[in-house]
């Protein structure tokens, strides 16, 4: 799992979600390792196995209207008892007025307090979402990771096979680039994981003899694309490499390959001279498609045969 501290939460977020850091400056390297966003209201009556360490925790109208409706000693209390557990951060949302006892435990015990105008279902959803993708459990790998008629591809091969020439044309052919050479993937849910550029290498490519690419300048805005979801990889092999009795002709085998836990489909091109690779890795797209959809044309070949051979042994 990763992580990420209050401080990078606060400067990706602070914008979108409107957020004042008002409170517990020495804070900000508190570390989040978990995507869950709490209201702690049973927390604040003292029921302190309902604040999990290491989030953030909201406090919305309910809350606030608590805390007022209480004596001054029992509201310190209860502010007492929601910072005795080790939060990351405290956001007080709704654009709700901030008491000064909570002002205070933020700084006694340095954990940031940040004040929003957002309403706390709002701002909860919006924080949920980054949350999830910033302590993804991820890797990086090896590959061109593009998106071909709405499907995110990773192209995988040994290096020299030509596989950042293939995205060059798959992009002058209207496809986009995700990232070359290096991809990040996070799992963004149990059955789902999406492909990121590295920051360094956005928008670039390198193809050799020509140097290096700046791909947005070259074809435009839309030829990029910051993330894409991985439906399929593609292995490049040299054809002269793969021994004869490995090549499934009818492809009765479908291939796959785990990442990060998560099974995705994945096709072996033969590389040879004369082939049209990026034809072929168009038509896998496509016939991915279809499988999708129940539609297998192995399947359908081997049934037609069948039926003939049947039709052949009763005319016999």
């Amino acid at each position: 799992m990763a992580q990420i501290n209050v401080a990078e939460l606060f400067k990706q977020t602070r914008r979108k979600l409107k957020l004042n850091w008002i409170a517990g400056l020495n804070g900000g390297l508190n570390s989040l390792t978990s995507e869950t966003v709490s209201k702690p209201s049973l927390a604040l009556i003292g029921h302190l196995n309902f604040v999990h360490p290491n989030r953030v925790q909201v406090l919305g109208c309910a809350e606030m209207d608590y805390l007022r409706s209480l004596k001054v000693a029992e509201a310190d209390h209860a502010i007492e008892n929601l910072f005795s557990t080790d939060l990351a951060a405290v956001i007080v949302a709704n654009g709700e007025k901030v008491p000064d006892t909570l002002i205070a435990a933020a700084n006694k015990h340095s954990t940031p307090l940040f004040t929003s105008t957002l309403r706390s279902p709002e701002l909860m959803d919006i924080l949920n979402h980054f949350l999830a993708q910033a302590v993804a459990e991820s890797v990086s790998m090896h590959g061109v990771f593009m998106e071909v008629q709405g499907f995110g591809a990773l192209i995988k091969g040994e290096a020299g096979m030509g596989k950042s020439e293939l995205a060059l044309e798959l992009i002058s052919r209207g496809h986009r680039l995700i990232a070359d050479d290096i991809v990040d993937f996070f799992r963004i849910s149990p059955e789902r994981v999406e492909g990121r550029c590295p920051p360094l290498l956005q928008d670039f490519i390198e193809v050799r003899g020509l140097g290096i690419l700046n791909i947005r300048a070259l074809f435009g805005d839309n030829s990029v694309k910051p993330t894409k979801p991985l439906d399929l990889i593609i292995q490049l092999e040299m054809a002269e490499k793969l021994e004869p009795h490995l090549l499934d002709r009818l492809k009765i085998k479908t291939l796959s390959e785990q990442v990060l836990g998560v099974k995705i489909p994945k096709v072996q091109i033969p590389i040879a001279a004369g082939r049209n690779i990026a034809v072929l890795v168009e038509v896998a797209i496509r016939n991915h498609m279809l499988l999708l959809r129940g539609i297998n044309a192995t399947k359908q070949f081997t049934q037609r045969q069948l039926r003939e051979m049947k039709k052949s042994a009763k005319t016999k």
